[in-house]
């Protein structure tokens, strides 16, 4: 597939746009003290729904199919089944060696005092390095999904924009109150929400010489396992963080609901 094919760019640009989602977090940074934790926490765990359905019922089957296709029905689904244990262990090492900061600072810390900038502000460079070296996965997850199905590949790209605007106030919140520096806060979130980008392009070039059944299968696999553990390991601990009431689990359904019948209609 050429570099600068119509569904080569398409998805390209629908990941940068999902990736740029993170400089949204530094906007509400400025102009909203605290945002509403209700919704925040509604849209963390529709995110983290949208995407578990997603990776579970559409992306594992691509990745079946495609193994189906060159190796076989009789070993399709179990070389789709090893690719996704393989997406969860390849997040989990990710997580161990590179953690992600779970918990968004909040401007109203005790931490956040003027004697602590220095502090707070190694913190910041800390979190965009962490979510940073995250978004390289997501990058390619939304690249290869939209290039192989725009109808997959659009939801998930929303999903996961959705999931990056609360880790841009990540990097928003400690790096703005440490350098009082508009410029250089949305700096810092734009450098880590291009990762994503910068993570399909370099997944692309190593892999398109070598684009087979094969490889669309085992990066499909991988795919659905990474999208599912950070769906649990990140979106859902952190909407029930920020939640007072139901808000995740209805959040959770509503976002699986939606991404079924979004499926269900592009079909059509």
């Amino acid at each position: 597939m050429e570099w600068f094919s119509y569904n080569v760019m398409t998805a390209f640009g629908i990941t940068v746009a999902a990736g740029l989602a993170t400089v949204l977090g530094s906007a509400l940074v400025f102009f909203s003290k605290t945002p509403n934790p209700r919704i925040l926490a509604f849209g963390l765990a529709f995110a983290g729904g949208a995407m578990v359905y997603v990776s579970l019922t559409e992306i594992l089957t691509k990745s079946t199919e495609a193994f189906a296709e060159a190796a076989g029905d009789k070993h399709g689904m179990a070389y789709a089944t090893l690719a996704f244990l393989a997406g969860l262990m390849l997040t989990v090492l990710i997580d161990y060696f590179v953690p992600n900061p779970h918990e968004t600072l909040d401007p109203q810390d005790p931490m956040f005092h003027e004697k602590n900038r220095n502090a707070v502000a190694r913190v910041g460079i800390m979190a965009a390095l962490a979510i940073t070296a995250h978004n390289f996965p997501e990058g390619l997850a939304t690249f290869f999904a939209t290039l192989e199905s725009p109808t997959i590949g659009l939801p998930l790209a929303l999903a996961i924009a959705i999931h990056n605007i609360p880790e841009g106030i990540s990097i928003a919140a400690p790096v703005y109150f440490a350098t009082r520096k508009k410029g250089l806060t949305i700096l810092a979130c734009l450098a880590s929400g291009l990762a994503e980008p910068l993570g399909a392009l370099l997944g692309y070039a190593v892999l398109q010489p070598f684009l087979s059944p094969m490889v669309f299968g085992t990066v499909f696999g991988i795919i659905s396992g990474v999208m599912v553990f950070l769906s649990l390991d990140e979106l859902l601990p952190a909407a029930k963080r920020y939640s007072t009431g139901h808000e995740p689990v209805y959040g959770l359904c509503i976002g699986m609901a939606v991404m079924a019948l979004s499926l269900v209609l592009f079909n059509f």
